[in-house]
């Protein structure tokens, strides 16, 4: 079962909205049970719950908290990922399991080799669904935020600690780079082109494989959490 979001007050917990829903209709919760539920705290350092359900509306499902421990699953070392456009399904396919793995946030960019042209308009309020989904199903404390799509000339303004675009064709590689904070650039299906490549100074391969665009930000972004040590 995923877990839920909530923040007690006392030992009293209400769930409502889609999550109540969803325990209730989609589940079967029942009065009795004992469910798993996430308190964020300050974003950094939460707690576990388990809480006990007391009563359950199609809208609404209070419980009470009968025990609570210390809960660390966010990454020490944040690492974003700047995702070039794909199209919808290969796109939220790298979010979630991105979001699942801890990426700390995304920055979508509109590559000249794109073959999707994405309007942000009714799609933010999906992505950041399935962001939260995937936060919920992993443990995690903190949803990571999506922004975009931008231009790529405003990829090196907007990134967050140092820059490294994944590149097949560079002599480095991404495991063995110090483990900072970072925004990893993955490419669409086509690569970055040259005139792109040219604007970021740091580049970094994952290996000899070719990856579809998806895995190759699952993959990099587990490479870079596993050399910080945060997976």
């Amino acid at each position: 079962m995923p877990y839920v979001f909530t923040s007690p007050v006392g030992d009293r917990v209400e769930i409502d909205g889609h999550d109540a829903r969803h325990l209730a209709r989609s589940l079967r919760v029942r009065p009795g049970e004992r469910i798993e539920a996430v308190d964020p705290g300050d974003g950094v350092s939460g707690r576990m719950l388990t809480v006990e359900i007391e009563a359950v509306r199609p809208d609404r499902i209070t419980g009470v908290v009968v025990d609570a421990r210390e809960h660390r699953p966010e990454p020490r070392t944040p690492v974003h990922l700047a995702l070039a456009l794909l199209p919808a399904s290969p796109l939220e396919e790298a979010l979630a399991r991105c979001t699942e793995l801890g990426a700390a946030g995304f920055l979508l960019v509109e590559a000249s080799r794109s073959v999707a042209r994405v309007r942000s308009d009714g799609k933010a309020t999906r992505w950041a669904a399935i962001c939260r989904e995937a936060a919920m199903l992993a443990g995690r404390l903190r949803v990571p935020e999506v922004r975009g799509p931008v231009p790529f000339g405003r990829l090196v303004e907007l990134a967050r600690g140092d820059l490294v675009l994944l590149d097949a064709g560079a002599a480095e590689r991404l495991a063995v780079l110090p483990p900072t904070g970072r925004t990893l650039a993955i490419g669409p299906e086509g690569g970055w082109a040259p005139a792109e490549r040219t604007q970021v100074q740091q580049h970094a391969r994952l290996g000899p494989r070719n990856l579809r665009a998806e895995n190759a930000a699952a993959a990099a972004l587990t490479v870079a959490l596993a050399a910080a040590g945060d997976l």
